[in-house]
């Protein structure tokens, strides 16, 4: 029966990190983006994000975003400093054309750098990529 299923493959969708001017604090924060650089309209989308180091663990956030069109991104949380030492996963579930996607992006420990920054499609900004 689990043969029967399919759950077609997420491609060019991202979640990203980019570091911003944040006018609250007066300082760069580093945000994480949700990058829709396909085709597909996404409908029901909801990521799921946590973190994890050691015997530590963050508080596991659920965020609704509803529709994202197609060449567009949407901005899922903002992230601190404290957790940058952790893994940090982010799980992607959303639907388009009726069918079901999911995807799980990892940040590892210490990723989210300016050391690894790279062009980011359709923000044109430079951010660090989760794998």
């Amino acid at each position: 029966m689990r043969k029967d299923i399919e759950i077609p493959k997420v491609k060019d969708i991202y979640i990203a990190a980019i570091k911003e001017w944040d006018e609250a604090f007066l300082n760069q924060s580093w945000n994480v983006y949700l990058i829709n650089n396909s085709n597909l309209k996404m409908e029901v989308t909801i990521v799921v994000s946590r973190g994890s180091k050691d015997d530590q663990k963050t508080a596991t956030l659920r965020h609704g975003l509803g529709i994202i069109e197609p060449k567009t991104s949407r901005k899922v949380e903002f992230i601190t400093e404290e957790v940058l030492p952790f893994k940090n996963e982010f799980l992607l579930t959303f639907f388009s054309e009726g069918k079901l996607y999911d995807r799980n992006f990892t940040f590892e420990p210490y990723s989210i750098s300016e050391d690894n920054l790279r062009a980011v499609p359709v923000l044109d900004s430079e951010g660090v990529f989760a794998d």
